[in-house]
């Protein structure tokens, strides 16, 4: 069986993350995570990062 890999672009501030969420839960999925700042431990401010509180129990890939 093959999996879907569903990309999610676009500017900042648009709900891309609410919409990864949205998708990952609904096809039971996993967020990879592909801004570069995002992969950088303590770097939290200026990145917008989803926290760990709010990922919902949905694995994150390529985050801190």
């Amino acid at each position: 069986m093959r999996g879907r890999l569903i990309a999610i672009l676009g500017p900042t501030a648009t709900g891309k993350s609410a919409v990864g969420l949205a998708v990952a839960e609904r096809f039971g999925g996993e967020i990879i995570n592909c801004d570069s700042t995002a992969v950088y431990r303590g770097f939290d401010i200026g990145t917008d990062k989803v926290a760990p509180a709010d990922r919902r129990g949905i694995p994150h890939h390529l985050i801190d």
